[in-house]
């Protein structure tokens, strides 16, 4: 499961955004999130992946 943050945060004349996931633990079971500020064009690659 992945959800994309609404931010987008501007510094100076790139754009970046902010994109958060669900990772599950393979050991505990827990899930964690894990936090990436990235390029728009980045954030469907990036979630993607596991």
């Amino acid at each position: 499961m992945a959800k994309k943050t609404v931010a987008t945060l501007q510094s100076s004349s790139k754009r970046l955004t902010k994109a958060i996931k669900m990772v599950k633990s393979p050991k505990s079971g827990a899930y964690t999130f894990v936090e990436s500020v990235m390029p728009p064009e980045m954030v469907n690659d990036w979630l993607n992946k596991k």
